[in-house]
């Protein structure tokens, strides 16, 4: 596991300790990161959203420096599946 992914799984973990569904987050060149209702881990599994951005992109989501939505509508961060279960990601992250 890369130290990007390691790092991202511990501030994930301290943002959203659970998600009423699957969520994946794919950063580019690093791997994947699952959130559910066990919580956040390390993983590249089927999920209900899924959420890629590059490293440097996520990095700024996680600091608060880039609002989820604003990366979304600027093309910095697709979503592929549910719209509705991103956006409640999104207001948790946020």
């Amino acid at each position: 596991m890369s130290a990007v992914i390691e790092t991202a799984v511990a501030k994930l973990s301290e943002k959203v300790q659970s998600f009423d569904g699957i969520a994946k987050f794919e950063i580019e060149g690093e791997g994947s990161i699952m959130i559910d209702e066990n919580g956040v881990r390390a993983g590249d599994e089927e999920a209900d959203v899924t959420l890629s951005a590059s490293a440097e992109v996520f990095q700024a989501i996680l600091e608060g420096e880039m609002n989820p939505t604003t990366a979304f509508m600027s093309g910095k961060l697709s979503v592929d599946g549910s719209m509705g279960m991103a956006m409640q990601l999104a207001s948790a992250l946020g």
